[in-house]
């Protein structure tokens, strides 16, 4: 499909740069439910939903790969950001680096502490490798777990660029940008679908009957790259890891053939769920995956997606595009629009019904 489909207008002011306070009081729009679209609060996500129901979630946890220090060359020197985005061993990193021009092979890098508080704390690395398409690898003087405490006590969260772009990280994103059942360090981006939940939230849900389940997909930087190419056909996703137990593949299987619906709580647990299916049933799963959604896909694992709103012209735009279709998504986005709502990592939510889907009270 052309890329240019899954264009749409949304105004600056629309974009969302800190959460709303308490998680569960951001706004909900249901779509392709019992009415074209209804407007909701989270808060109110178990009256939506009905006993025997299970929702997925993404449990892992976000780590702050977001540097600042300087490049050393010589006598020269230049400020640098760069943010850690997939780990290659004990030692290095995939990194995105801004200003990207300062950086050659061999330079000598130096991050330390953005904070004026403490001890003065520095990580040391070298450039390794720079890849073709402006990434580059690191190879940090520290490793292993010297390193990962190192990165963790120096590091800020990587919030997206769109956030990143117009303020700087604060304390408060360490807790905001995490869900509050993040178990597995290894995501360079928040499942933000799962900001929303607080514990008042899940206890509600428990007595309403609705079943919680948890996968693991550590979600990669390439879930805020634009589709590049002029056709979706032309795109090629960044792999991301995921595991499914044989524990919760079995426990949702058994929710389903018991005549409940499978929510995924966000793309990536959707997407994973989507990579472990296999002939009407969810597997166990273990390894990477780079599946694709577009329009057209035939979904096999999940009934009910739970989501924020996306970027225009993105993989993640153009999987709920599919979950719904695209004109039913456009026009609930431009609903949502003239409605106030807020939008991205920090924005509101949408729990999104397939077109056949039906809720009962």
């Amino acid at each position: 499909m052309r890329t240019d489909l899954f264009d749409f207008e949304l105004p600056e002011q629309r974009i969302a740069l800190h959460p709303v306070s308490p998680r569960d009081a951001a706004r909900l729009l249901v779509v392709g439910s019992q009415t074209r679209f209804e407007d909701r609060m989270v808060r109110e996500l178990p009256e939506l939903l009905r006993s025997g129901d299970a929702l997925v979630f993404n449990d892992t946890r976000v780590i702050p790969v977001a540097l600042e220090g300087v490049r050393r060359r010589g006598e020269l020197q230049a400020n640098i950001a760069a943010t850690l985005i997939e780990r290659v061993d004990r030692n290095r990193w995939r990194t995105l680096a801004r200003p990207a021009k300062r950086l050659k092979e061999g330079d000598r890098l130096c991050f330390r502490h953005s904070g004026k508080a403490g001890p003065a704390r520095t990580i040391e690395a070298t450039v390794a490798a720079k890849g073709d398409e402006g990434e580059f690898e690191f190879a940090f003087d520290l490793a292993g777990k010297d390193l990962d405490l190192a990165i963790s006590a120096i590091g800020e969260m990587p919030l997206p660029p769109y956030i990143a772009g117009r303020r700087h990280a604060e304390d408060v994103d360490r807790t905001d940008y995490q869900t509050i059942y993040a178990a597995h360090d290894g995501a360079v981006a928040a499942p933000t679908a799962g900001l929303h939940f607080t514990p008042q939230l899940m206890a509600a849900l428990d007595v309403r009957g609705v079943t919680c389940h948890f996968v693991t997909l550590h979600v990669g930087a390439g879930t805020f790259l634009p589709v590049k190419a002029d056709d979706t056909s032309g795109h090629k996703m960044h792999a991301e890891w995921g595991e499914v137990s044989s524990e919760t593949a079995t426990a949702l299987n058994a929710a389903r053939g018991r005549g409940g619906r499978i929510v995924a709580v966000g793309t990536t647990s959707l997407r994973l769920l989507e990579s472990a299916a296999r002939d009407g049933e969810i597997q166990p799963f273990r390894g990477s995956t780079d599946i694709f959604i577009t329009p057209g896909y035939r979904f096999g694992a999940v009934d009910i997606l739970m989501t924020n709103f996306h970027l225009p012209r993105s993989t993640l735009f153009m999987l709920v595009a599919a979950f719904c279709g695209l004109d039913v998504m456009k026009e609930a986005y431009a609903h949502a629009v003239r409605s106030g709502y807020r939008f991205y990592s920090y924005g509101d939510a949408g729990l999104l019904f397939p077109a056949q889907s039906e809720t009962e009270g």
